[in-house]
């Protein structure tokens, strides 16, 4: 079966939704141990107002402190111009800009309209390729909003229309909510990829319905090249309603190797890390391989 990257998102997405606040050096020592679990691509940071998401006030200090090499890409997440201009300046070597699916979301995340931010995604994405930085572009509540409910895929496609007219490494579309099922990603991933055959397509699932990993399967046998996880399964959108958390990046993994998916990662390691993170957290993590392990033991 085909090759699928996993883009490791618990320092980001996984981070800013925990009620621990990790310090710089403990940020720094996950990506750390990421990287060594054969991670190439990071969701490092978030450059986003600090008074809205403390938890990422420091992107600048652990895009500092990051191991560099290994051919390692660094991905900073920015909502606004103020936050893609940060980002740069921090020396993120890949971009990811949202833009929410629905208006009223797309207000109350983000603080400008749909079409505002559009626009501003225009002028970053062609700023980021005249400086040779990959940008994504992340298509929120893409399967679902907290306020307005279910979302048309026409209404979908033509955002990732206008959006990859600015020429988008990848095209993202997130599960904001968490609450997707699988035939409802079979759907939408078919429905985009019909739309825009050469766009390269990846997935952010949440867990919140427990449906994320049914929904990361479906995915992958839709074709996407790309699925979002965190390590343990912590984290979510702080302005979800009932975010209970990320795919567990571990259990993906299984999954996917299980289905005979390539992903290029240490299931071990990433097990290991799993059950490190519980010490910063003070807690266990959601994961079920941090408790199950893997199957069969030898492995």
């Amino acid at each position: 079966m085909a090759r699928i990257e996993i883009v490791e998102v618990s320092p980001r997405d996984g981070l800013q939704n925990e009620a621990v606040a990790f310090t710089t050096a403990q940020k720094i020592e996950l990506v750390a141990r990421a990287v060594e679990a054969g991670f190439k691509r990071i969701e490092a940071a978030s450059f986003v107002n600090p008074k809205r998401v403390p938890q990422m006030a420091d992107g600048e200090a652990v895009m500092a402190g990051v191991p560099r090499g290994r051919g390692v890409r660094y991905v900073g997440l920015a909502l606004n111009r103020r936050g893609f201009d940060r980002a740069v300046a921090a020396g993120c070597d890949e971009i990811n800009f949202v833009a929410v699916a629905t208006e009223t979301f797309s207000r109350r995340n983000q603080g400008a309209s749909v079409e505002q931010n559009l626009a501003v995604w225009k002028e970053v994405a062609a700023e980021a390729r005249a400086g040779g930085i990959p940008a994504t572009l992340s298509i929120s509540a893409a399967f679902g909003c907290p306020y307005e409910g279910e979302v048309p895929h026409a209404r979908v496609i033509e955002i990732a229309a206008r959006g990859a007219e600015a020429g988008p490494s990848e095209l993202i579309l997130a599960d904001t909510i968490g609450c997707a099922v699988p035939t409802d990603v079979t759907a939408l991933v078919g429905a985009v990829k019909s739309a825009l055959p050469e766009a390269g397509l990846r997935c952010h699932f949440h867990n919140t319905r427990n449906t994320g990993l049914a929904n990361a399967a479906a995915a992958a046998a839709a074709g996407v090249t790309g699925l979002d996880a965190s390590i343990g399964g912590i984290g979510g959108c702080p302005f979800a309603p009932g975010a209970t958390g990320n795919i567990p990046t571990e259990d993906l993994v299984y999954m996917l190797h299980r289905m005979g998916h390539d992903t290029g990662l240490d299931l071990a390691a990433l097990v290991d890390l799993g059950r490190w993170l519980e010490g910063p957290l003070g807690r266990p993590v959601p994961a079920a391989l941090a408790r199950a392990g893997v199957f069969p033991r030898a492995a």
